[in-house]
């Protein structure tokens, strides 16, 4: 039976074992015997970490090397490579079940590495607890994931605040700074309030006007549940037209979301959470407090061919 993706300190000792004969193995052949080891559907080897750079799996074979070569159980003799030490295979005898943060502690050169360091900024190295069962790389992915919820959560109460006007304004340059509507002249005069029931507004597709957007915006604190969304439906039916955006503070009900299903047009609900996404994705109404690099190792520079 297969079990979830390890996080890095379980895969420590697997991986110990996999070089336990003393030669050099490639991170790429041990991460293929890893996932082996541990039963990964090729759903689970595919998966992702939250940013998208490699896969978690390879990320948490990545920081278990790293952490074991700190401790000095293995060693790197080549690029990409490793090679159990004499530390390694003693620590293999004398941890048959398992070894994590906990049992490395003892070695000086791994305390070394994992201890906190302050720089002039008052910053931290990564957390090495026994308990961190979480890579350094996602960890700062969370904490990244948990400002930006903070941040949309505030800007969805900003938006509730305001009046209907600003939330139109606001649904206006939301659709330039994703591509739409053209220039923001168009774009103004496109969504200005229609006869039509259930529409707010039109919209240019693109700067060429090849195709037309039609908007509904509701600044709401309830759920919308799919009475209204059949009405929006039936607008575009007799306008005949074959694109709409529905645009809420609110959320939506599973009516809601079943009703925009099955169409001959096409028809996007963007709740208040995907609202606040966007804006912060497209820094619309927002601004940059603080960036941050984070590097990784330039394997081609490093390259024999070179």
């Amino acid at each position: 039976m297969p079990i979830p993706i390890p996080d890095y300190q379980s895969i420590m000792r697997p991986l110990l074992a996999l070089i336990s004969d003393g030669q050099p193995h490639t991170i790429s052949d041990l991460h293929k015997n890893l996932c082996g080891h541990f039963q990964l559907t090729p759903e689970e080897i595919k998966q992702r970490t939250p940013s998208g750079g490699q896969t978690t799996m390879r990320n948490r074979v990545g920081w278990a090397r790293t952490y074991l070569n700190k401790a000095g159980l293995l060693e790197i003799p080549a690029r990409a490579q490793v090679k159990i030490t004499e530390s390694g295979l003693q620590a293999l005898k004398e941890c048959p079940d398992r070894i994590d943060l906990a049992y490395l502690k003892q070695f000086e050169t791994f305390r070394t590495f994992a201890s906190p360091k302050k720089s002039e900024q008052d910053t931290e190295a990564p957390d090495t607890t026994a308990e961190s069962i979480t890579t350094p790389d996602e960890q700062i992915e969370s904490a990244y994931q948990t400002l930006n919820q903070s941040l949309g959560d505030e800007l969805l109460t900003t938006l509730k605040a305001g009046n209907f006007e600003f939330f139109e304004r606001v649904v206006v340059d939301l659709m330039l700074a994703m591509g739409y509507g053209g220039s923001r002249q168009d774009a103004g005069q496109a969504t200005q309030s229609t006869s039509d029931d259930g529409i707010d507004g039109i919209i240019k597709e693109d700067r060429l006007g090849l195709d037309v957007i039609y908007l509904q915006a509701k600044k709401w604190e309830k759920t919308v549940h799919r009475p209204e969304i059949d009405k929006f439906i039936g607008t575009l039916t007799r306008q005949r037209a074959r694109k709409g955006v529905f645009i809420t503070t609110s959320d939506f009900s599973t009516g809601a979301k079943e009703a925009v299903n099955n169409l001959d047009m096409k028809v996007v609900l963007i709740d208040g959470q995907q609202l606040a996404g966007l804006m912060i994705e497209h820094n619309l109404g927002v601004t940059p407090k603080e960036t941050y690099e984070v590097k990784q190792i330039d394997s081609d520079y490093f390259s024999e061919e070179r």
